[in-house]
């Protein structure tokens, strides 16, 4: 079924006026947005959610409020999205906010964290819990303002050189893993490497790094990882449920109609929910075909799992005593996150391990 929302009676989209107000745009004026990926084109679930939003900013608006979509490194680099926007380059963009733990690790709050909120669980947070009301308070000191906009639900472990038997053998291993997940790896030994998706073929070619994980059967056949490391770990404990997010100029976004507001809140939704169909529609037959083509499917060994799961507490705690914005969000997120498991225990998590164990 093709989803269509439509707007009638909408007004025009603006464009910024000089100076710190922004214009309010009059009738009949048509605009035309921009919005950079930080993924390349070649994943067409990660870029393609791009696709599809301004798709359908295009038909609610008839054709007068057109966003041309942008792969990373054509208007801006990968990572360099979040100042783009927030510094007025570019008007809008999609990307993984936890890749910019490093200026905040409450940044990461708004994607995912290790051992979070699975894609049900963060899309309750966000949306009628506190979440989206406290990301868009910490959002505002850069001038932007965000929209949840994808998931690609719970990931895989990665692919690895060699097999992980132990957490031993994570010592010294040379590992991309994106956003926060370094910083918990970093203190059971790994070294960790932030590598954009695009690049991260190459590098696990060359032996620049020993393990790569990206997201999950669709993309990573895609990128051919199962051709240069065997072994497929899971589950990736680091993204149960990442979010991507749809980031908008704070002064563009303010010299918009409420229509042209109420269309972008409307696309982000619909496009972002999209993605997540794709990617539970399509990693079922990619994960056969991988396992096919000879990649060994093992589950990280139990004394890993409870090493990150230790590190990353320690690291939660440390952040929530000295880092005010990170505690204060991540206060509601943990309440959410105890609430949430407890109602999973009895209904999701129950009902999906009985039918897992029968031959269908």
């Amino acid at each position: 079924m093709e989803r269509r929302l439509f707007v009638r009676g909408a007004g025009l989209a603006g464009v910024l006026a000089a100076g710190s107000a922004p214009a309010i745009v009059h009738a009949q004026t048509t605009i035309r947005w921009r919005i950079a990926s930080s993924f390349p084109k070649s994943l067409d679930t990660l870029f393609g959610v791009c696709d599809d939003f301004a798709k359908a900013i295009g038909e609610m608006s008839g054709g007068k409020f057109t966003i041309t979509t942008h792969a990373a490194g054509e208007l801006m680099p990968a990572f360099g999205v979040l100042d783009g926007v927030g510094n007025g380059t570019v008007e809008m963009a999609n990307t993984a906010p936890y890749y910019f733990f490093g200026k905040d690790p409450t940044y990461a709050l708004d994607c995912a964290i290790p051992f979070g909120l699975n894609y049900r669980q963060m899309n309750a947070w966000m949306s009628d819990g506190d979440g989206l009301k406290l990301l868009r308070e910490f959002y505002a000191k850069v001038n932007i303002v965000n929209f949840p906009m994808g998931n690609t639900g719970a990931q895989m472990g990665g692919w690895y050189r060699k097999e992980i038997k132990s957490v031993a053998d994570l010592k010294g291993l040379k590992f991309r893993a994106g956003g926060f997940a370094g910083k918990v790896l970093e203190r059971i030994g790994v070294v960790p490497q932030n590598i954009p998706g695009g690049e991260i073929y190459q590098a696990l070619e060359k032996g620049t790094i020993d393990a790569a994980e990206w997201v999950g059967p669709y993309d990573d056949q895609k990128l051919g990882f199962n051709k240069v490391a065997p072994f497929y770990y899971y589950p990736g404990w680091w993204e149960g449920g990442p979010q991507l997010s749809l980031y908008v100029n704070q002064k563009a976004y303010e010299g918009l109609p409420s229509e042209y507001k109420a269309m972008i809140a409307n696309a982000s939704a619909m496009a972002g929910s999209l993605m997540m169909a794709k990617y539970d529609y399509r990693n079922p037959a990619a994960l056969k075909q991988l396992v096919a083509g000879g990649a060994k499917i093992v589950r990280f060994p139990k004394d890993v799992m409870e090493a990150a799961f230790k590190s990353a507490q320690d690291i939660y705690g440390e952040l929530s005593a000295s880092n005010p914005a990170w505690k204060k969000i991540y206060a509601s997120y943990a309440d959410y996150r105890r609430e949430g498991n407890l109602w999973f225990r009895f209904s999701e998590s129950a009902f999906d391990d009985f039918m897992q164990s029968q031959k269908l």
